[in-house]
């Protein structure tokens, strides 16, 4: 029988900031939070974090075991691998991918994608357009999965799930789900120390244990404190992908 489940990508050999996922943000670490936070979806049927084999990763599995969530030890770097065999542990289909660097991830808009993801009869849906980076969330089916899987080659397309399955329209049917503009230089997600500083305000301010804040309440206590976007501001987005890419380049002219 075919589930709506979300995969979250978690580990705790980040090049950036080692060990972010277990940080503290208001009392819980951070991959707490966006598990409890994906649970407030009512699209998602079950969840499951997908970490490595890496002895320190054990953590990672404890911490979801504690949450009542899957769990699945696979590649390190081969996230790719990790995601559908993962996917295939826990027959799932679609799959919403969502990372664990994203403490603020919203279950509304998570549902949403969802939502579009389906009524489109898309193989392959994201959040797209100006959306503050940490609200990331792509749903794919697991034939898209697999064929990914089976056909990528580069190193970015391994390491970041997504990349194969957008430059392939003629064998994948892409959705967009646009729902912001202007909120591009928003930065949510943690990958540098001064993003955490970021997230930890922003949680001192409207965390309450039990209830789950939204976009809209992040961009009101910004209207009114706009000097803590200065934060974690000059991040380069997506800096990641872009070293992936790099590292492409390496890897072709090695053929």
């Amino acid at each position: 029988m075919k589930k709506v489940v979300a995969i979250i990508q978690a580990r705790m050999g980040s090049t950036r900031l080692p060990g972010k996922v277990l940080m503290d943000i208001s009392g819980k670490p951070m991959l707490w939070h966006v598990i409890e936070r994906v649970k407030g979806c009512k699209k998602v049927d079950s969840i499951a974090v997908a970490t490595t084999s890496r002895e320190e990763d054990r953590a990672v599995i404890k911490l979801a075991d504690g949450c009542g969530v899957d769990t699945f030890a696979g590649s390190e770097d081969d996230v790719l691998d990790r995601y559908y065999q993962a996917a295939k542990k826990f027959h799932a289909d679609p799959i919403v991918r969502i990372t664990a660097d994203c403490p603020v991830i919203d279950p509304q808009i998570v549902d949403e994608v969802i939502n579009e993801y389906t009524e489109g009869g898309y193989d392959v849906c994201g959040l797209s357009g100006e959306f503050p980076d940490g609200l990331d969330v792509t749903v794919f089916s697991f034939k898209a999965l697999e064929d990914t899987w089976r056909n990528a080659k580069l190193p970015s397309e391994r390491e970041h799930v997504g990349p194969y399955m957008g430059k392939h329209p003629e064998k994948f049917k892409l959705g967009e789900y646009v729902k912001f503009n202007d909120l591009g230089h928003h930065r949510w997600s943690v990958d540098e120390e001064s993003d955490l500083r970021f997230i930890r305000e922003i949680f001192s301010r409207l965390y309450k244990p039990g209830e789950i804040f939204l976009t809209g309440d992040i961009l009101g206590v910004l209207e009114s404190e706009p000097d803590l976007l200065k934060i974690n501001a000059g991040i380069i987005r997506n800096e990641g992908y872009i070293k992936s890419l790099k590292e492409d380049e390496e890897f072709l002219e090695e053929k």
